[in-house]
């Protein structure tokens, strides 16, 4: 494997429910997520497995640059990362971020909700290949990842981010 396993927390984000999530402090992650943090469509979002959604802001970056109106936490991700390679990133990975651990459970799919920044983003950000599983996909981890909760524990914006353990 090659490319970052480490990166630092550029924002925690949270919102009433649904999309933007906007930045805090800080906060505690607890088995069901950032704590304040709320969602639109729970029967399809949040739950054990989809507890905390990671995105990296080089994505971010990416599709501003590609013209998309998007900022940090506009994806509803609750930590917006730097320096960590989403192309790196695969299932059953365990992250240590500040001091929350957590594994990665699997791949965003994108909803209809991220219509508001243009109906193409979806597909910027997600194909065939991602949904199958190929980490050869250009688009890999461009949707961000859903992480569950192994160790609860309180994140702040600058706090580090690093791959702990990888699948066998």
């Amino acid at each position: 494997m090659t490319g970052p396993l480490a990166g630092t927390i550029i924002q925690v984000s949270t919102s009433l429910g649904g999309v933007p999530k906007r930045p805090v402090a800080g906060g505690v992650i607890t088995e069901l997520g950032v704590e304040g943090d709320r969602h639109a469509h729970p029967e399809v979002h949040g739950g054990l497995l989809q507890a905390v959604l990671l995105i990296m802001s080089e994505t971010i970056d990416e599709l501003r640059e590609c013209g998309y109106p998007v900022f940090y936490g506009a994806l509803g991700e609750n930590l917006t990362t730097r320096g960590l390679d989403r192309r790196q990133v695969r299932i059953g990975q365990q992250l240590r971020a500040g001091a929350a651990l957590l594994e990665i459970t699997k791949v965003r799919s994108p909803c209809a909700t991220l219509d508001v920044y243009g109906p193409a983003i979806k597909e910027e950000i997600y194909d065939g290949l991602v949904k199958a599983g190929d980490v050869t996909s250009p688009r890999w981890g461009r949707s961000g990842f859903y992480a569950r909760v192994l160790l609860p524990g309180v994140v702040r914006t600058s706090d580090p981010i690093e791959v702990i353990a990888v699948p066998a």
